[in-house]
């Protein structure tokens, strides 16, 4: 999980991106970077951080251009080096550069055929200069100038990249000289979306991000999601040109987008991220009700942030108060993206206390989007019952984790998640929980779906092992824990942060 943004103007974009990432900082807490172009030349900041902290005044008075992306990163366990932060870059063809958010699952494929093939050289493990360099692979076969670059050599590169590239993919990248381009995985499982706005001088500005937030910090007005496989391109004078690339598109959104990843007040695909929280919060007191019909439930307290949303649902259809009784330190980022468990076991205590008095002598009910290690209900737990509670329960919003992710969300082995191989009871036994309640994934599906029925299928493979793009059996995913067993056991990675003009 990761945010991208994307702006192309008549004026200075290196405020109006910095601003745009903040709004998708929840995306990612490892890594941020800007790219600028100012005609051919571009210039790139990226270190490991915040926003705020990673890209200073000093680096933005040198991010000079009227065109540039942006990346939030949060890296996958050992994975976390300084010079894997995007975005990335290459000077042939062309200088092209790209952010992505996601995950290919044929890198070994791409890796192979761009060293034997494409003779292109790969300077990281990341999969997205591994896109990167795919698009520069098929945009050199064109042997076209810069000059003679035109929209048509571009989409045509596309249906290649389209062809050559599986898994999830939301990415922006500029060609300088030419552009802004942008594009989505056939299947649309990373959100990415479009806005644009008028300019003071009358010309038209567009934006491309992750989550509509982005737009929201700067004006911009929303226009449309990019659509499962389409690519577009925006040139120097303001012109727009979009085109569905892949012959196999077919939208299935990633529904923990919902769940979890995505701001509430963002929309994707036509859904209202909080409508779809509340709508999970109403489905599941109705389980809940038809569980245990006289519940002794005294109080409904959720797990901040993204539970509070179904929270107040649950206590309506159960009618039981509604409290905060965890007080959340906004200090402490969000510990499921942090990547190693050792900073997650280490971050759970700071990151939350309890209000005695709405646990003392009380059967609780907490609620939270999703269970998915387990470490932080296991504590919270704990927590509750140091705080005098009669009685824990939890509802999950979500339905039971089961299944590794391999589109960009960092859950890649089986080991790590409580939900794999155990049935409820073992699961709550574990957590250390009265009763354990979870969504079910007919309910889970139909709380996001009635806010756009025309979406008719989602990607939820962390729940039900169905992976929509094929290619990911049981040998791929044991290569994965194998992999990142091997990386956990090397150095975090060392390297300064990295500025193209001056490095510091």
């Amino acid at each position: 999980m990761c945010g991208v943004v994307g702006i192309i103007g008549k004026s200075q974009v290196n405020q109006k991106l910095f601003d745009a990432l903040t709004m998708l900082q929840h995306r990612g807490q490892d890594a941020a970077g800007i790219l600028t172009c100012d005609g051919y030349h571009m210039s790139l900041r990226k270190a490991k951080g915040l926003v705020v902290d990673a890209i200073r005044a000093r680096h933005m008075e040198r991010l000079k251009g009227n065109l540039g992306i942006a990346h939030v990163r949060y890296p996958t366990a050992g994975s976390n080096s300084e010079f894997e932060a995007q975005p990335f870059y290459v000077n042939s063809p062309y200088g092209i550069a790209l952010a992505h958010n996601g995950n290919l699952i044929n890198t070994a494929e791409i890796r192979k055929d761009l060293l034997e093939k494409d003779y292109r050289h790969v300077n990281t493990s990341s999969d997205s200069e591994l896109l990167l360099n795919v698009l520069a692979s098929e945009l050199t076969k064109a042997r076209v100038s810069l000059k003679d670059f035109s929209i048509d050599i571009f989409f045509d590169a596309m249906k290649k990249v389209y062809n050559r590239c599986v898994g999830g993919y939301a990415v922006v990248g500029v060609i300088a000289g030419a552009g802004l381009f942008a594009f989505r995985d056939p299947n649309g499982i990373r959100p990415l979306v479009l806005g644009k706005k008028t300019s003071p001088d009358g010309g038209v500005e567009y934006i491309v991000a992750s989550e509509t937030v982005a737009l929201d910090c700067d004006g911009y007005e929303f226009v449309d999601d990019i659509q499962a496989g389409e690519a577009i391109f925006v040139d120097l004078e303001g012109k727009l040109t979009r085109k569905v690339c892949s012959d196999k598109a077919s939208l299935s959104p990633c529904i923990f987008e919902y769940v979890y990843l995505a701001r509430p007040d963002s929309v994707i695909d036509g859904i209202s991220v909080y409508g779809a929280r509340l709508e999970m919060g109403r489905r599941l007191a109705k389980s809940i009700l038809q569980t245990m019909p006289n519940h002794d439930i005294d109080v409904v307290i959720p797990v901040p942030d993204s539970g509070r949303h179904a929270a107040l649902p649950i206590s309506r259809v159960l009618d039981v108060p509604y409290r905060e009784g965890l007080v959340k330190n906004r200090y402490v980022g969000r510990t499921f993206i942090m990547p190693d468990q050792e900073k997650r076991q280490k971050s759970i205590r700071k990151k939350l206390n309890t209000i005695a008095d709405e646990f003392d002598g009380k059967h609780v009910l907490l609620v939270d989007d999703s269970i998915v290690r387990g470490n932080t209900s296991k504590l919270i737990v704990e927590m509750a019952r140091e705080a005098g509670a009669k009685k824990v329960s939890i509802a999950s919003t979500a339905p039971v984790i089961r299944y590794p992710n391999v589109y960009g969300i960092d859950m890649p082995t089986h080991s790590e998640l409580v939900g794999y191989g155990k049935d409820i009871k073992a699961i709550a036994d574990f957590i250390g929980v009265d009763h354990l309640f979870y969504q079910t994934n007919e309910d889970l599906v139909k709380s996001v779906q009635c806010l756009n029925p025309k979406i008719s299928h989602f990607d939820t493979s962390v729940f039900d092992g169905n992976y929509i793009t094929g290619g990911v059996d049981q040998r791929y995913l044991d290569g994965l824990s194998l992999a990142r067993e091997s990386k956990e056991t090397k150095s975090k990675g060392v390297g300064g942060s990295i500025d193209m003009q001056n490095q510091e």
